[in-house]
C-alpha cells in the first residue's frame, strides 16, 4: 500500500472519530456546545453547536446539524443554512473542507490523529452557519424506521424547512437575521425548493416569519 493511500485512509478514519465525538456530544440532549476536538491543542475559538432536530414523528427521522456563530458576532450577520450535495453525502464536507471554521493539516503526517488549524477563509468569519446532514442516512442523521431512509427530493425539502422553523424557534435570538439557503452540487435540487417554501409562508403571514434575502447554488445539479 502506497504511502499516500495510507495517509488519506487514516485520515478518513480520523475524520469519522472526529465526527462521532460531535456526534456524542450532540445526543446526549436537543443541543450541545462542543468546546474542544481531537487534533486542535487550545479550546476552540469559535461557537460550536451540534445536535438532532425531529423532522418526522412517525417515522423517528431526526437531522444532525453543527452549528457556528459568526465570528464578527450579533444577530445582525447573515444566517445561513448550507447543504452539501451528492445525495446522502454528509455535510462534515463543507464544515471541514470547504466553508467551515477549521480544516485538517495533512501534511506532515505522523501517523497519529491529523492536526486542525483554523481557516483564514471560513465564511464563519462574517456568517452564522447551519451545516445539516440531510436526508436520513446522511451523516449522523437517522430514522427509527427503514421507511424514514425512503424519502425523495420533495419530501427531503419539506422536512428541511421544517427542520429550519423548528431549529430557529428553539434559537429565536436568530429570528431576525438575513437568511440565505445555500449548497453545492445535488443540494441545487433543493434549496430553491426550500427558500421557495419560506417565501410562500411568509406571504401569507406564516409564524415565525423568516427573513429570507436569498439563496446561493455552487456547480448546482438542476435536472
Amino acid at each position: 500500500m502506497s504511502g499516500r493511500l495510507l495517509l488519506l485512509l487514516r485520515l478518513i478514519l480520523c475524520i469519522v472519530l472526529t465526527t462521532r465525538q460531535l456526534a456524542l456530544a450532540g445526543a446526549a440532549s436537543s443541543s450541545k456546545v462542543v468546546t474542544s476536538l481531537p487534533g486542535f491543542q487550545a479550546p476552540l475559538p469559535f461557537h460550536l453547536e451540534t445536535g438532532y432536530v425531529e423532522v418526522d414523528e412517525d417515522n423517528g427521522t431526526e437531522l444532525f446539524y453543527y452549528f457556528v456563530e459568526s465570528e464578527a458576532g450579533g444577530e445582525n450577520a447573515p444566517f445561513l443554512l448550507w447543504l452539501t450535495g451528492g445525495d446522502h453525502c454528509s455535510v462534515l464536507s463543507g464544515l471541514a473542507f470547504e466553508i467551515g471554521p477549521f480544516k485538517f493539516v495533512v501534511e506532515p503526517y505522523n501517523g497519529t490523529i491529523p492536526s486542525l488549524e483554523i481557516n483564514p477563509n471560513s465564511w464563519t468569519k462574517v456568517a452564522h452557519i447551519l451545516f445539516v446532514d440531510s436526508p436520513a442516512g446522511a451523516g449522523f442523521s437517522f430514522s427509527k424506521q427503514p421507511k424514514g431512509y425512503h424519502v425523495g427530493e420533495v419530501s427531503t425539502s419539506l422536512q428541511l424547512h421544517d427542520f429550519l422553523i423548528k431549529w430557529i424557534r428553539d434559537h429565536p435570538k436568530f429570528l431576525s437575521s438575513p437568511l440565505y439557503i445555500g449548497g453545492d452540487s445535488y443540494a441545487g435540487k433543493i434549496v430553491p425548493f426550500i427558500a421557495q417554501k419560506i417565501s410562500q409562508g411568509n406571504e401569507v403571514g406564516r409564524r415565525p416569519l423568516l427573513n429570507l434575502k436569498g439563496y446561493l447554488l455552487g456547480n448546482p445539479a438542476t435536472g
